[in-house]
C-alpha cells in the first residue's frame, strides 16, 4: 500500500468513527450564553437552583478569546447525559458589530466542543445579547449536517433593541428576519419576556422581545410567547427568577411537576 493510499484509508477510519460516536452519542448539553458584559460565571446562580433537584447536571464552562482560543473550565461527568455548558466571550461588549463577531466565536466554540465530547443534539439558553448571539448562529453558523438543536429558549431578549414599536424594525431585526428562512425547521422556541409594569423589565422593553414572532413565527416547529411577571422579573434578575426556572424544568429538562398556579403568561 503507498503512502498516499495508507493515509488516504486511515483518514476515512477515522472520519467513519466520529460519524459512529455522533450517531450513537446520548450526550444531549444545555448550552447557555450570557448577555453582553457578562461571563461565564453569570448563570451559577440558576444552575445551582436547577441542581438543587435530582439528577444533578455536571457543568463545563468555555470562554471564547478574541483570537478564538478556547479556555475550558470545570468537566462533564462521563454518566452524565444533560450536562450544563456555558459559553462565554473574553470581548462581551454590547453592540450588533459585536454580536456578529460572538455568533461567530460561538462557532468555534461549538465545533471544539463536538470534537471534544462526540455530541449532536442540544438545546440551548440566552439571557439578553445571549439570545441575540444563538439566533444569529441558528440563521449563519448552524450546519443541520452537524448538531440538532431541539429547543432554544431566550430571556428578555432584545429583538428590536430598544425600540418599542415594530413597525421600527431596527437593523439587526431587519437582518434577522431576512434570513430567518434558515432558521431549523424543527425547533421550538420559547421567548420569555420580563415584566415590571407590562411595558418593560426595567431595561428592555416587551416589545421588543415580542418581536421575536417576526423571526420565528411559523419558521420553526414551535414558537411560544411567555410574560413572566412579579418582583423577581427585572432584566437582570430573570435567570434566576423561579417562574424561569419552572419553565426550564418544563419545556427543557421535562421534570417540572405542577404545583399551582404560575405567575406567568403564555401565548402561540
Amino acid at each position: 500500500m503507498s503512502v498516499i493510499a495508507y493515509y488516504g484509508h486511515n483518514w476515512v477510519i477515522n472520519m467513519d468513527d466520529k460519524e459512529s460516536k455522533l450517531r450513537n452519542s446520548r450526550l444531549k448539553p444545555i448550552i447557555f450564553i450570557p448577555g453582553s458584559n457578562a461571563d461565564i460565571n453569570r448563570f451559577n446562580s440558576l444552575i445551582s437552583k436547577l441542581n438543587n433537584t435530582e439528577p444533578k447536571h455536571s457543568i463545563l464552562k468555555v470562554q471564547v478569546n478574541t483570537d478564538g482560543s478556547l479556555d475550558y473550565f470545570g468537566s462533564l461527568n462521563s454518566k452524565d447525559l444533560r450536562p450544563f455548558i456555558v459559553i462565554g466571550f473574553k470581548n462581551n461588549n454590547d453592540g450588533y458589530s459585536n454580536i456578529k463577531k460572538q455568533y461567530e466565536w460561538l462557532n468555534i466554540a461549538m465545533n471544539d466542543l463536538q470534537t471534544r465530547y462526540h455530541f449532536k443534539n442540544f438545546q440551548a439558553i440566552g439571557h439578553s445579547n445571549g439570545g441575540l448571539i444563538w439566533t444569529g448562529f441558528l440563521e449563519n453558523g448552524y450546519d443541520e449536517d452537524k448538531f440538532q438543536i431541539s429547543d432554544f429558549m431566550s430571556l428578555g431578549t432584545p429583538y428590536n433593541f430598544s425600540e418599542t414599536s415594530p413597525t421600527r424594525p431596527t437593523v439587526i431585526l431587519k437582518e434577522y428576519i431576512e434570513n430567518k428562512n434558515k432558521l431549523p425547521k424543527n425547533l421550538s422556541v420559547y421567548s420569555i419576556a420580563g415584566t415590571e409594569d407590562y411595558t418593560d423589565d426595567g431595561v428592555v422593553p416587551v416589545q421588543s422581545v415580542m418581536a421575536g414572532k417576526y423571526i420565528f413565527q411559523k419558521q420553526v416547529k414551535l414558537f411560544t410567547q411567555i410574560t413572566v411577571s412579579g418582583e423577581e422579573a427585572q432584566h437582570s434578575n430573570l435567570p434566576e427568577n423561579d417562574e424561569v426556572i419552572s419553565l426550564i424544568q418544563e419545556y427543557l429538562l421535562k421534570t417540572f411537576k405542577s404545583k399551582g398556579k404560575n405567575n406567568f403568561n403564555s401565548k402561540i
